[in-house]
């Protein structure tokens, strides 16, 4: 495969990756009922059946095993899954809590930690524009932080911990569906030590609605299908890259968050979301131009 289809993909994977993304808070508002730590059971467990039927479906199990030969990469992986359940649980509580802007908030943060991941670990170097959508972007998220009045402990959470996650997904270099595989397999035991000893009310089926039931199974594919095409991504196109589109599921989550959920938009919000697109403009222009004259 040639390395500008390649690096198309990886943007059309990232683009779908952050759509879903940037709407899954509409689902988990459907769920609200359900505690944070019974949906995070959830997503594992049928996240975990659902990937064994891609792998049994696409007879991807040699890659799995191959992954398992490679000693090395799976005290990453284990890291790996801790980071995402840590960030499921903190995004399911933001959501059903009414703190969807705060999460906004957190992933229009994380590129900009992505940002500074890729120059740092990846030696990924940024031309002059690319800098100055940096700034505006950080002017943007600046305002929002001291619209707070204190350190926005939920946002930095969530992106320290998917920063850092997906820092960790492009060095290791595995494949999506086997990575994720591993991942959610290490996180199984814990998922099935908590229904063993607690309380887990919404795995009574017979109790339950028809809706919920499968709503909840459905968490295995909303969890599944965006951390595919993410990890797909993440390992064609520049984390810098990567981390610019991610401005596409804050951005929806924003839009819900004030006109679906009634969340207050205030005047801050408004400077950062303008700050941020206009970063996007900016950086998109110069990645244009830039791929111009490589053309050319």
């Amino acid at each position: 495969m040639s390395v500008d289809k390649n690096y198309q993909q990886g943007l059309i994977f990232a683009v779908c990756a952050y759509i879903m993304w940037g709407v899954a808070p509409a689902y988990f508002k459907l769920i609200s009922d359900v505690s944070a730590t019974e949906i995070l059971v959830h997503r594992v467990l049928w996240s975990f059946v659902f990937v064994c039927l891609i792998i049994l479906l696409t007879n991807s199990w040699h890659k799995v095993q191959h992954v398992f030969k490679q000693t090395k990469k799976l005290p990453l992986l284990l890291i790996t899954a801790c980071l995402i359940a840590a960030n499921w649980l903190l995004f399911i509580w933001a959501i059903n809590n009414d703190h969807m802007l705060d999460a906004s908030l957190g992933y229009y943060i994380n590129p900009l930690f992505n940002v500074l991941l890729g120059t740092v670990f990846l030696g990924e170097k940024l031309r002059k524009f690319q800098w100055l959508a940096v700034l505006l972007a950080g002017i943007g998220v600046l305002a929002e932080i001291i619209s707070f009045g204190e350190i926005p402990w939920v946002s930095l959470a969530l992106a320290t911990s998917f920063g850092i996650y997906g820092l960790l997904r492009k060095l290791i270099k595995v494949d999506a569906i086997s990575g994720l595989f591993i991942e959610t397999l290490f996180l199984l035991p814990v998922a099935l030590f908590y229904i063993s000893f607690f309380d887990v009310p919404s795995l009574d089926f017979s109790h339950n609605e028809l809706s919920m039931t499968l709503l909840l199974v459905a968490a295995g594919v909303v969890t599944t299908l965006p951390l595919l095409a993410f990890s797909a991504a993440a390992i064609r196109i520049p984390l810098s890259t990567l981390g610019f589109i991610q401005y596409i599921g804050p951005s929806l989550m924003l839009l819900l968050a004030v006109f679906a959920y009634g969340e207050v938009f205030e005047p801050a919000k408004g400077i950062t979301f303008a700050f941020i697109w206009l970063a996007l403009v900016v950086y998109s222009i110069d990645g244009y131009k830039n791929r111009a004259k490589l053309i050319s």
